[in-house]
Parts: structure tokens; C-alpha cells; sequence
């Protein structure tokens, strides 16, 4: 049995666990770089060779228990996925467990979030990304990745963060007054409180690593320059987790690069920072 970062199998019982790790490894609507479908094998890697104390929090979170189930896979089509990502996740919020995802493409974001709203009433949706994604349908579907956040704008408060490349059209679909790009994140400090201040109570984070700097995340399809890096991002996010109630989290589009093991890693490190943040 292949648990996360190799905890002992006691540690990652769906009985005992109060975190599940949900891996859907999807990577059929990608239009440049190829690979997200082999993300999540990169980053269980990575974690195997992590320390598991964490400094800042001073805490152990994998003793709250992490369990991976079975993937998510076999889908035929981006409608396929959807439905069985939105199925599947109606599944688990009935189970008392912190959910994570790990893709897998964005577009794997877009079933998961509705299945969440349907359950939180007033849910804000975090969206950590380089592109706005607010796309109604791409390349003949509502499920493309650059969808992934389209219907979350429509039904939930949606925030929108480190945003630096977007389609005109999606101009439309945009509330500026909800959005933090990422020039604006180079510029100071002041985005952090003023997006903080924009969350309601509840908030589901969706997290693409292409909102890091190509710098230390190299390995996406579709690295975009001028990024956040790792102390701005995880400074952010601890200030969102004190303050709120995060009900779940993904992160998505890692593909890995042959040779080069530090994106895996920086992915491995943020999400288990991610944890400590929730369970410290």
C-alpha cells in the first residue's frame, strides 16, 4: 500500500485519516504542454523524500491522517469527467474528512467546485492562477481547462489571484473589483488584506502552480512570467487559512520535466504546508 510521503499505514486508513487525498489525473484538454496526467505520481515521489515536521507551524499534520483513495480515470470525454468528478465529490462531502484534489489539468476543478457550492450556501472560490480561465466553452466544451473557473463566477464569490494572461473575451465575465493580478501583487503588500477582506466565511481554493514564476515552477503547461514566488504564496495563504474557514483545496498542473525534481517538490512542500496551515 503507497502512502502519501510514505506515513505509516496507520496514518492513512480511511477510518483513522481526517484528510483525503484525491488524485484525478486527467489531462485530455491541455493545449500546449502535455503531461498533468503524470503530475501526481511526480509529486507522491517527491514527498516521499519530505520532511514531515514542519518549522513554522510546529506540528506534524500527517497524524491528523491522510488517506488516498483509488484515482479518478478512464474518462472518455471532458463531459465524462465532469460528471464523475462532480459524482464523486458529492460522495465524499458526505464523509466527515478534509477533501484535496490533485490533478490532472484545471478543467478537473470545474465538477468538484459545483459539487461544493451545492453544499456551502455562501462559498467563495480562491482561484491562485496565471490565467483567468473564465472562458464559457473552449474547443467545443464547457469542460476545457480554460473553463475551469467559468461556472464558479456565476455561482459563487469568486476571487481571483495573480492573474497575468486572459482572453479579450473574457473581459465580460470578469468582476475587476474581485481580481488581484499579478502586477498589482509586485507592487506591495495592500492586495493581500484587500482580497482577505473579500472572502466569505467558507472558502474552497482552487490552485494552479502556473500563479508561481517559471522560475521555481517550470512544470506546467503553460508557464506565464512575472509570477508569485514561494514566500509571497505561502505568506498569503496563511493569512487566508487563520482568517477563514477553507472547506477544501486542489491544486493542479503540475507536468513534470524529465531530469528536473524541484517542481514536484516545491508541490509536495506547499501542499502539506497548505495542511499544516489548516490543522495547526
Amino acid at each position: 500500500m503507497r502512502t502519501f510521503a510514505g506515513i505509516p499505514e496507520k496514518y492513512a486508513s480511511f477510518e483513522y485519516s481526517d484528510i483525503i487525498l484525491q488524485s484525478i489525473p486527467y489531462d485530455g484538454t491541455s493545449t500546449w504542454g502535455k503531461g498533468a496526467d503524470k503530475g501526481f505520481n511526480a509529486f507522491l515521489d517527491a514527498a516521499e523524500n519530505m520532511e514531515l515536521y514542519d518549522i513554522e507551524t510546529d506540528s506534524e499534520v500527517y497524524h491528523k491522517g491522510i488517506h488516498m483513495p483509488d484515482a479518478w480515470t478512464d474518462f472518455e470525454s471532458p463531459e465524462q469527467m465532469f460528471r464523475a468528478t462532480y459524482d464523486g465529490t458529492k460522495e465524499l462531502l458526505e464523509k466527515d474528512k478534509f477533501l484535496t484534489f490533485f490533478g490532472g489539468e484545471h478543467s478537473i476543478s470545474i465538477g468538484v467546485i459545483k459539487a461544493f457550492y451545492q453544499k456551502y450556501s455562501n462559498l467563495t472560490v480562491l482561484q491562485l492562477d496565471a490565467h483567468a480561465d473564465l472562458r464559457p466553452t473552449y474547443e467545443g466544451t464547457a469542460y476545457n481547462h480554460a473553463c475551469a473557473v467559468y461556472d464558479a463566477s456565476k455561482n459563487t464569490n469568486l476571487i481571483q489571484v495573480g492573474i497575468r494572461s486572459m482572453d479579450v473575451s473574457e473581459k465580460e465575465h470578469m468582476d475587476y473589483n474581485k481580481v488581484f493580478f499579478g502586477n498589482e501583487i509586485k507592487k506591495g503588500n495592500s492586495w493581500k488584506n484587500d482580497s482577505i477582506s473579500l472572502l466569505s466565511d467558507d472558502v474552497y481554493i482552487t490552485l494552479d502552480l502556473d500563479v508561481l514564476d517559471p522560475s521555481i515552477m517550470p512544470a506546467t503547461g503553460t508557464p506565464e512570467p512575472n509570477g508569485m514566488l514561494w514566500h509571497e504564496i505561502v505568506d498569503y495563504l496563511s493569512g487566508v487559512f487563520d482568517t477563514k474557514n477553507v472547506v477544501g483545496f486542489d491544486i493542479v498542473e503540475l507536468a513534470p520535466i524529465k531530469g528536473l525534481h524541484a517542481p514536484q517538490y516545491l508541490a509536495a512542500k506547499l501542499y502539506y504546508k497548505m495542511l499544516s496551515y489548516k490543522f495547526m
